[in-house]
């Protein structure tokens, strides 16, 4: 795969964490749980990090990252459901990185990707949990 086809990937990737980030910054402002508030607030640092990573092996190939987004679902008054869109977010997330992997031959790409898989497992486990303690 060249560069271009790699830098394509990660700019869908690099989208998805910028929706996410946006998301998750907007929906810690408004959650009035603080437990819930601070682990979304938290989470949206974790996804501005992966943005960076992926910038930086965008950048590395000759490529510029994308700041366009798709539509974003912010959260209205239902914290449960805020919580079910941001675990659909992280799932999606993993599927699509996932998926980049098998097509990408580029050890370091796949690397930082397999780690990002991580953290957002990690996420979305972590919203779960506090969605079952909701009830």
């Amino acid at each position: 795969m060249d560069n271009n086809e790699i830098i394509k990937l990660l700019n869908i990737d690099f989208k998805g964490e910028l929706e996410a980030t946006m998301l998750y910054t907007y929906n810690a402002f408004v959650i009035d749980d603080c437990e819930i508030s601070r682990l979304t607030e938290g989470i949206a640092a974790d996804e501005m990090r992966h943005m960076w990573w992926l910038a930086d092996l965008i950048t590395k190939r000759g490529g510029r990252p994308s700041m366009e987004i798709g539509k974003i679902e912010y959260m209205e008054e239902d914290v449960k459901r805020a919580l079910k869109v941001q675990i659909q977010k992280e799932t999606e997330g993993i599927e699509e990185y996932e998926k980049h992997i098998r097509l990408i031959d580029d050890e370091e790409v796949v690397g930082v990707l397999k780690h990002i898989i991580d953290e957002e497992k990690r996420h979305r486990k972590e919203f779960k949990e506090k969605l079952e303690k909701l009830g």
